[in-house]
């Protein structure tokens, strides 16, 4: 058998561990009485080994009393050689089995806390829950910030793998890296903060768009409505216009116009790469009207985990919505992430939010947005 001086360090590893898992003093005081406590109920395991519980006892209850990592991936439980419901109550000299997953993503159920009897258990299927809430956060957040970089052109892994992330961990007074990603994922740091920090630790140049020209405001506009697309051109009430191919501007965004050669008025978003290197002269102010109708041209880029059939959901999505797609086309990188870009005709970008809502629901998707420019 063990020696004393055994004993008495697994009882006090523990403790540790209880105090660990659980948070709340009172629950830590709970688990204290209850080891400490008579055992009412003694079952065996199917090697004949006898496992002391409570009175009320579950299988969840067992299984947590012979190993954290059994509980946690119990499925099932059979008592004197019967299947059983893990509710169930067991009884003084049941022989009991758990079944266990085989799956690491294998985790316990919200639903257990409602019937085990030992706060040892309930404080462990709490930690999980916690734990599981930080990992899923920490991963949030570090796929955030990747998307962050490959959406301003920034080269990914060497950015996260440089030493600047950690600089800003303690800039913050977060212990690691790992910290930093789970208060990105929880909300608590932007995405923008992180990323600017990052290019003036590495010593990049900032964004090109604080060159653009200065959004201006369209003064009051006299002019009949472009019954095309519901653009109003100051100055000129019969003036053809037409989007502009670069930055496909749609209505709710802020425009500006582009005197042509023979072909009207160009309409550019503000914010277009190409407006700061048109003739100024030949600019004019623009607006949309009260009720701008017509077929807009619509850029979206989709980011998720290449899988077979991704294609023809995304496709079947755009169909149900009535839209008419132009073009497509799909990259997979190294690391299996497939980058699908499509443009597409709609008659009313106001529903564009709740179309990108139902691609974001197919399965691997993890990303998708409107390309503003090209």
């Amino acid at each position: 058998g063990k020696s004393d001086k055994e004993v008495d360090f697994a009882w006090l590893k523990q403790l540790s561990d209880w105090q660990e898992e659980t948070a709340d003093p009172g629950e830590f005081l709970d688990n204290l009485r209850f080891e400490i406590g008579a055992k009412e109920l003694y079952v065996f395991t199917p090697k004949g080994k006898v496992v002391g519980l409570a009175a009320d006892s579950t299988p969840i209850d067992f299984a947590y009393a012979v190993h954290t990592e059994v509980g946690h991936k119990t499925i099932g439980a059979k008592v004197n050689g019967r299947l059983v419901p893990l509710e169930s109550k067991l009884q003084a000299g049941d022989a009991v089995e758990v079944l266990t997953s085989k799956s690491p993503t294998a985790g316990p159920s919200k639903d257990w806390l409602k019937f085990v009897a030992s706060p040892r258990a309930r404080a462990k299927i709490k930690h999980w829950f916690t734990q599981e809430r930080k990992e899923i956060a920490t991963e949030d957040g570090k796929e955030a910030l990747a998307r962050g970089l490959r959406r301003k052109g920034l080269p990914v892994q060497s950015l996260v793998g440089s030493d600047s992330l950690q600089k800003i961990a303690d800039e913050h007074g977060l212990v690691d890296i790992p910290a930093l990603y789970n208060a990105i994922g929880q909300g608590q740091l932007s995405v923008a903060t992180v990323i600017e920090r990052l290019k003036q630790l590495e010593g990049l140049a900032p964004e090109a768009s604080t060159e653009e020209l200065p959004i201006q405001e369209p003064k009051s506009l006299r002019s009949r409505r472009n019954l095309s697309q519901g653009v109003l051109v100051k100055g000129d009430p019969d003036v053809m216009s037409k989007m502009a191919r670069c930055c496909t501007p749609v209505p709710g965004d802020e425009i500006t116009g582009f005197i042509t050669r023979g072909e009207g008025v160009s309409v550019h978003r503000q914010d277009c790469k190409n407006v700061k290197s048109l003739n100024k002269q030949r600019l004019v102010e623009v607006g949309w009207a009260d009720e701008a109708r017509g077929v807009f041209m619509v850029q979206i880029q989709i980011e998720a985990l290449d899988r077979s059939g991704l294609l023809s959901d995304v496709t079947r999505i755009l169909t149900e919505n009535h839209v008419n797609i132009l073009n497509a086309s799909v990259s997979t990188g190294r690391d299996r992430v497939a980058i699908s870009k499509f443009v597409f005709e709609m008659a009313d970008p106001s529903h564009l939010d709740h179309l990108l809502n139902q691609v974001r629901k197919i399965e691997a998707v993890y990303d998708v947005y409107r390309v503003k420019s090209s």
